[in-house]
C-alpha cells in the first residue's frame, strides 16, 4: 500500500502537514486560521471534512493556532501529549475528542501507524513523529534545537524525511535579531541549523529515501540554495533533488511506494 504526504505551509507564520495512507488522512499541526486552512487544503484537492484526525507536535502558536476551530468546525479528534494539552488548554477550549499520547507510545489512527518521539525544544512536552503503513515510513523532525542518538535511531531507514533546516548559523549571528532571540533560536532547545541537519542526515541509513524535504526555513536567516547545498552534500545527490517547504505554498503531494 502506498502513502502520500503534502504540506500546507512551513515556517514561523504557520505549519501544517497532511499524511495519507489507505482511506486514512491525518493533519499534523494546524497553525493557520480556519479560513486559511480550508483554502490551503483545497489547493491539495482536499475537503476539510475528509481529515480523520489532527496530531499536534507542541503548543507554539505557529503549530496550534487553528487546531481548536478546525477540530470543532468539522468534528475532528485531536491527539497530543499531556504537556501540550496542559500548556495550550485555554487556547483549545472544548474539543470534540481529545486523545492523550502517553509516554511517547506508538498508536494507530485507521491505516496509519504513528510513532511519537521526544525532541529538545522549549515547549512543555513536545513530540515529533514517524508515520507508517506497515511497510513505508515518513519521518518528520522540526522544532528541535539539536539532534540526539534517540532521534537518529527513530529516523533511521525512513522512506521520506521532512527535516527542519531553520537557519544558517552565520546569517543568524549577523542578523538584526535581539541577542536573546539569537540565543533562543540557536540554542539546544531552539531550532535546527543547516549544518546540524546535514550532519544528522549523514548519520542515517538513507538507502530507502525517496524524498527529503527541508522545512521550517527562516525567511530572514536562511535561503533554499544554502539548504539544498548542505543536504545534497550530505547525501551526495543533486541539489535539485532536495525539496523545500515554503511558508506560502508548503509543497505538493509526494508519493511513497
Amino acid at each position: 500500500m502506498s502513502m502520500r504526504f503534502a504540506c500546507l505551509g512551513s515556517g514561523s507564520q504557520g505549519n501544517a502537514l497532511v499524511v495519507e495512507a489507505g482511506n486514512t488522512r491525518l493533519l499534523l499541526d494546524c497553525g493557520f486560521t480556519l479560513r486559511e486552512t480550508v483554502i490551503r487544503l483545497a489547493r491539495l484537492g482536499l475537503e476539510p471534512d475528509t481529515i480523520d484526525a489532527v496530531v499536534v507536535t507542541h503548543e507554539h502558536s505557529d503549530h496550534i493556532c487553528g487546531v481548536a476551530r478546525f477540530a470543532r468546525k468539522f468534528g475532528i479528534p485531536v491527539w497530543l501529549t499531556h504537556g501540550t494539552l496542559r500548556s495550550a488548554g485555554k487556547a483549545f477550549g472544548k474539543l470534540p475528542g481529545v486523545n492523550i499520547i502517553e509516554g511517547y507510545q506508538r498508536f494507530s489512527i485507521g491505516a496509519i501507524e504513528v510513532e511519537p518521539y521526544p525532541v529538545p525544544h522549549d515547549a512543555e512536552e513536545p513530540a515529533q513523529f514517524v508515520f507508517g503503513n506497515g511497510s513505508l515510513r515518513l519521518g518528520v523532525l522540526t522544532d528541535t534545537g539539536c539532534s540526539t542518538p534517540h532521534i537518529e535511531a527513530v529516523l533511521n531507514e525512513c522512506d521520506a524525511l521532512v527535516l527542519e533546516c531553520n537557519h544558517d548559523a552565520r546569517m543568524l549571528a549577523n542578523s538584526d535579531y535581539p541577542e536573546s532571540l539569537k540565543r533562543r533560536v540557536g540554542g539546544r532547545f531552539g531550532h535546527l541549523e543547516n549544518a546540524a541537519s546535514a550532519s544528522l542526515l549523514a548519520k542515517l541509513n538513507c538507502n530507502r529515501l525517496q524524498h527529503v524535504i527541508a522545512a521550517h526555513l527562516s525567511q530572514k536567516n536562511n535561503t533554499p540554495p544554502l539548504v539544498q547545498g548542505m543536504l545534497s552534500n550530505a547525501l551526495n545527490c543533486e541539489a535539485a533533488w532536495i525539496g523545500v517547504a515554503t511558508q506560502s505554498e508548503g509543497f505538493e503531494w509526494r508519493q511513497l511506494f
